[in-house]
C-alpha cells in the first residue's frame, strides 16, 4: 500500500515539466521537455541512444527471504489530439458513422476555444508482491501493453448544433519491467529495477520526435515499498554499506526515501533531483507543472493573463482546474506563498529572534546564532564603514548577476563577520529602486561582496 504522502509526491514528479509557464501551446509549450522519457528502442538507436529507451534504478534494502517488495512504474502516456470543424453543423450526431468534418488549426464555438494538444493519461504498471528469497532465485519479468485506440467527441455549439469534433488518437506502448535481488551479504540485498521500450517503430520518416512521443512512457518513475525490511539511503548509506551503494547503478532515475523520517519502507526513484523525504510545501494549494518551489511567482503570472489568454491556456482538464484554483485563491493563500523558513525538521523559524540568553553557548552552526556586525574595516589603507559609497568590482565566480553589477556604485548597510571569521560587505546598488528593501533586509536588493571586491569611493566624488 503506498502512503498517501509518497503518492503526492510522486504526483508532483509525473507532471514535472507537463506544462510550460505561461501556460499557452502559442507561446512556449509547442515541445514537451519533461523528464524520464522512455522511448521505442527503435527511434532511441537510430538516434544514437540520446532519447533513452530503458531506464533502471537500483538500491540496498535490508531484509530477510520472507520481506515483501511491491514495485510500481508510473508514467504518462501522450495522446494526439486534433480538431475538426463540421460545416455545416448538424442537429445531432449520428447514431451510425461519423459527420464530415474538416481539421482546423483552432475552432471557436461561443466562449470555447478548441484547440489541438497532446493530452496525457496517467499509468500505473503495478507488479504482483514478491519475497526476497524468490526475487533472488530468479528475477521476475512483467509484459504491459496499452493498445492503440481512436475516439470522437462530438463539440456543441451555442445553439445546440453539433459544429466541431475531438479526435483523439492514442498509439501503442508495450514494454517489459524487470524486478530482481542479489544478495550482498546475510540480510542486505541489491534491488534492480529495469524498464524498457518494447513498442515496435519506424524510425526512418521524419521528422519523428513526436511520432516517438505517442508511443512512449513520458515522466516515468519507480516506487519501490517493502513490506517487512527497510530500504538504505543511496545519499547516505552506513558505513559498512557505502562500497555497496557505490556499486548500485542507476540509468534516468535516482531512488530516495520518502515518507516521514525515520520511516524507510518506500523508495521513489524520480527522473529529477531529489534528496531523501522530499516534501511538497503545505503551503502550495495544488499542481503548478512547472517545478516544486516557485508557487507564488507562477501564480502571480497566471493571475495576469488576460481572458483571451486564459482561453488559450486552459487546453485541457488539468490546465482549466489550475486557472481556476489560481483564481480562486484568497489574499491569506496568496500570501501564504510568499516564503516561509524553516528548519530541517520542519517546523517555522520566526521572522524575528529574542536575542539568546548566551550567545556564546550556541554552536557556531546554529543558523538562529545573531550574526557579528562591524563598525568599519579597512579596504587596503582606506577605512570602510556602513554609510560609505564603493564602486563593485566582483571577482572569479562571473555568474549573471556578477556581470550586470560590474562597475555599479552602491552603499554600504553593514559590515558582517560570518563564523569563519570572514568579512562580508553588505550593500544595496544606488540606482536600485528597491533599495529601500535593501536596507530593510530584504533579499533581492541586498548584497554580499568581500572587502576585495569592493572600490571605495572618495568623499565628495559623487
Amino acid at each position: 500500500m503506498i502512503p498517501l504522502l509518497v503518492d503526492k509526491i510522486a504526483r508532483a514528479v509525473l507532471y514535472e515539466g507537463y506544462m510550460l509557464y505561461p501556460y499557452r501551446p502559442c507561446v512556449k509549450n509547442r515541445q514537451r521537455w519533461t523528464f524520464g522519457g522512455i522511448y521505442p528502442r527503435a527511434y532511441s538507436q537510430a538516434h544514437d541512444g540520446s532519447e533513452p529507451w530503458t531506464m533502471q534504478t537500483q538500491c540496498l534494502l535490508r531484509g530477510g527471504p520472507e520481506a515483501l517488495l511491491e514495485v510500481q512504474v508510473r508514467a504518462l502516456q501522450l495522446v494526439d489530439r486534433r480538431v475538426g470543424q463540421i460545416d455545416p453543423p448538424v442537429a445531432a450526431w449520428p447514431a451510425t458513422g461519423t459527420p464530415s468534418w474538416q481539421e482546423v488549426p483552432e475552432l471557436h464555438l461561443g466562449d470555447q476555444l478548441y484547440q489541438p494538444w497532446q493530452e496525457a493519461r496517467e499509468r500505473t504498471v503495478t507488479l504482483a508482491p514478491r519475497s526476497l528469497g524468490d526475487l533472488s532465485a530468479h528475477s521476475r519479468t512483467h509484459r504491459f501493453c496499452w493498445p492503440e485506440a481512436r475516439t470522437l467527441e462530438a463539440l456543441p455549439a451555442p445553439d445546440g448544433t453539433i459544429a466541431g469534433v475531438l479526435v483523439r488518437q492514442q498509439g501503442t506502448v508495450a514494454g517489459i519491467v524487470t524486478l530482481a535481488a542479489e544478495i550482498l551479504a546475510p540480510g542486505l540485498y541489491r534491488i534492480a529495477v529495469h524498464v524498457a521500450n518494447h513498442t515496435p517503430f519506424d524510425p526512418t520518416p521524419a521528422p519523428q520526435r513526436d511520432a516517438a512521443l505517442l508511443h512512449a512512457l513520458v515522466s516515468t518513475h519507480l516506487i519501490l515499498h517493502v513490506r517487512s525490511g527497510a530500504f538504505l539511503s543511496s545519499f547516505d548509506p552506513p558505513e559498512d554499506c557505502r562500497h555497496h551503494a557505490a556499486a548500485c547503478r542507476n540509468q534516468g532515475a535516482w531512488p530516495v526515501l520518502v515518507g516521514t523520517p525515520p520511516q524507510a519502507d518506500t523508495v521513489l526513484a524520480a527522473p529529477i533531483i531529489l534528496y531523501d523525504y522530499p516534501q511538497v510545501a503545505p503551503e502550495s494549494p495544488g499542481d503548478l507543472f512547472d517545478g516544486t518551489e516557485i508557487d507564488e511567482i507562477l501564480t502571480l503570472r497566471i493571475l495576469t493573463l488576460t481572458e483571451e489568454e486564459k482561453r488559450a491556456a486552459a487546453i485541457d482538464a488539468p490546465s482549466a482546474a489550475l486557472l481556476a484554483r489560481a483564481a480562486a485563491l484568497g489574499r491569506q493563500e496568496l500570501m501564504g506563498l510568499h516564503g516561509t523558513f524553516r528548519r530541517p525538521e520542519g517546523t517555522a523559524i520566526p521572522e524575528t529572534f529574542p536575542a539568546p540568553p548566551d550567545a556564546a553557548a550556541l554552536p557556531p552552526w546554529d543558523p538562529l546564532a545573531p550574526r557579528q556586525e562591524l563598525q568599519r574595516t579597512l579596504a587596503g589603507s582606506i577605512e570602510l564603514k556602513p554609510g560609505d559609497h564603493v564602486v563593485l568590482h566582483p571577482g572569479g565566480r562571473g555568474d549573471i548577476m556578477d556581470l550586470a553589477l560590474e562597475g555599479r556604485t552602491a552603499t554600504i548597510i553593514a559590515i558582517e563577520q560570518d563564523y569563519e571569521n570572514r568579512i562580508h560587505v553588505a550593500v544595496t546598488v544606488d540606482d536600485d529602486p528597491g533599495r529601500d528593501l535593501g536596507a530593510a533586509g530584504k533579499i533581492a536588493h541586498r548584497f554580499f561582496f568581500s572587502v576585495a571586491e569592493v572600490e571605495p569611493v572618495p568623499a565628495g566624488a559623487l
